[in-house]
């Protein structure tokens, strides 16, 4: 089987190929933007721009996978707030070029993973919690109402020209590597740092009272494979491990495993213009249909995402 990353470069994509080349035993091809590197051995890796759409007919006709996982994205919340326009772009305009791409070629029809994200739910009420793939979307930010609008196009496309295109919603992951836009690594750089001597021992923090489901890197990759293999046409996947933590628990777990006193001070530019409190995944449906269960404990990621840092 042949597999095809597009927007491998990432911290997804680093988990992703090393699992379907290690654990899958799957030959991987993958993409990256001209200033991205990809050190990998025993794969195939192309510059491919997505927003170039005949650079992607071209590059899927060359290779044919079986399988493909659309990772391309803008996916800082932070960002979208900063650059609308850039997200609009890369997470629709180019989610629809992969898939009129694929569409336009002649006998070929390989299964689809488009990744969406959690955040596509928005301001969940108290009795929607925990969340189901049919909670009514209220996209609350521009990155998520982005990703909302690429697993609409999916599941249109999906219906109306019969392709295998399976949709995710991720929650939170995590794991060593993770750039410091995201707060468990914005928070153990922070702490790794201070201990080196490098900065007063002072981290700073954004919204603290919001809670949402955090999950390890690993686990979410080998929910992808386990997706594009055994889901349904057109479905939609929460990925997540089922239990939100209050981010001040979080910190407070980062903070025990420091070896310095830390003073905790609010920086307002951490803080997002709507932030919605609580997110849970219910991933009642990806287990009934995969098997797939979390396996790495949230204590284990944050130690090494820590020791990441650290090193």
């Amino acid at each position: 089987m042949k597999a095809l990353i597009i927007g491998a470069a990432g911290f997804v994509g680093n988990y992703l190929t090393d699992h379907l080349q290690k654990d899958c035993k799957w030959s991987v091809v993958t993409t990256k933007l001209p200033r991205e590197t990809i050190e990998k051995e025993n794969i195939e890796t192309y510059d491919l721009d997505i927003l170039d759409k005949e650079a992607i007919t071209s590059l899927l006709d060359k290779e044919r996978p079986d399988f493909i996982f659309h990772l391309a994205a803008q996916s800082s919340v932070a960002l979208s707030w900063k650059d609308p326009a850039l997200t609009v772009d890369i997470n629709i305009k180019g989610s629809v070029n992969v898939l009129d791409a694929i569409r336009g070629i002649a006998d070929y029809n390989p299964r689809i993973l488009l990744i969406g994200s959690g955040e596509e739910y928005g301001a969940i009420l108290p009795d929607e919690t925990p969340i189901k793939e049919n909670t009514l979307l209220r996209p609350g930010n521009i990155y998520a109402a982005t990703k909302a609008c690429q697993n609409m196009i999916g599941s249109i496309y999906a219906k109306a020209y019969q392709m295998d295109i399976m949709m995710v919603r991720a929650f939170n992951h995590i794991g060593p590597n993770q750039a410091p836009l995201f707060v468990v690594a914005d928070f153990c750089k922070q702490v790794a740092e201070i201990e080196k001597g490098m900065n007063e021992p002072v981290l700073y923090v954004g919204n603290l009272s919001a809670k949402r489901d955090f999950t390890d890197v690993r686990d979410v990759v080998r929910a992808y494979s386990a997706i594009i293999q055994k889901g349904q046409r057109g479905e939609t996947y929460n990925v997540g491990s089922g239990r939100s933590i209050e981010i001040k628990e979080l910190l407070g777990h980062i903070l025990a495993l420091s070896t310095v006193d830390i003073k905790i001070l609010v920086d307002e530019k951490k803080l997002r213009p709507v932030d919605v409190p609580d997110i849970e995944a219910d991933t009642e449906k990806l287990r009934k249909e995969t098997g797939w269960e979390a396996k790495i404990p949230l204590l284990e990621t944050l130690k090494e995402t820590l020791e990441y840092w650290r090193g």
